[in-house]
């Protein structure tokens, strides 16, 4: 095949996708299609990814294809992320509590890790917040410790990945990146922001019970 031949299939099928989709899939993708005598491997396809976002490395286009959780996906550039994270601070707030996010940091960052120890990081009872998060399918049970009990192994998923946008386990942020981040003005705002919200929605919710 010419360098330029399958560039708007390939392109379109990863902006069609609901997940992320691997290069296999493209290739098959096509292969189905055009029959096993087209000429195009998995490399070329990989290549011609790396030439598709060599026309939104511009700043006029705010996104670009990125690796997540192992396949091609559109997504902003993390440059952006400042302003999406005011937009969609609320309904991030909804989706996920602050329980909830503290459990899923301990578990993808500790991971495979027990309940017990999960507890004893955060003081509190995870029985809920565990099978939400099961029940989101952002953790799952990856087997059991030979300790005492031997009780259930927590671990994220490939669901976690794309809800945050990751590739591998290993894109989490560092201890050290994490302290700046809690440092940064804007993020200090957000968090202000978010604590008056739930103020507010805790002062109305007691105000509903009076009445």
């Amino acid at each position: 095949m010419t360098d330029e031949t399958y560039l708007p299939v390939i392109e379109g099928l990863i902006f069609a996708s609901e997940d992320p989709i691997t290069a296999d899939e493209i290739l098959r993708a096509i292969i189905v299609i055009d029959g096993d005598s087209v000429e195009i491997t998995k490399d070329d396809i990989i290549k011609s990814v790396e030439l598709i976002n060599t026309k939104y490395e511009s700043e006029l286009y705010p996104f670009k294809i990125m690796n997540i959780a192992g396949g091609y996906s559109f997504a902003t550039k993390p440059e952006l992320s400042k302003y999406l994270g005011y937009l969609n601070s609320e309904k991030i707030k909804r989706r996920l509590s602050q329980a909830s996010l503290e459990t899923l940091s301990i578990i993808a960052y500790r991971q495979p890790v027990t309940k017990p120890d999960i507890e004893s990081i955060r003081g509190v009872n995870s029985d809920y917040i565990l099978s939400t998060l099961l029940d989101k399918k952002l953790i799952t049970i990856v087997g059991r410790a030979e300790s005492v009990g031997r009780p259930l192994l927590y671990g994220t998923t490939d669901d976690f990945l794309k809800y945050f946008g990751l590739n591998k386990i290993t894109d989490l942020p560092k201890p050290r990146e994490i302290d700046e981040l809690m440092q940064d003005e804007d993020f200090l705002e957000q968090k202000r922001k978010l604590l008056i919200q739930d103020i507010e929605e805790t002062i109305e919710f007691e105000l509903g019970d009076d009445n």
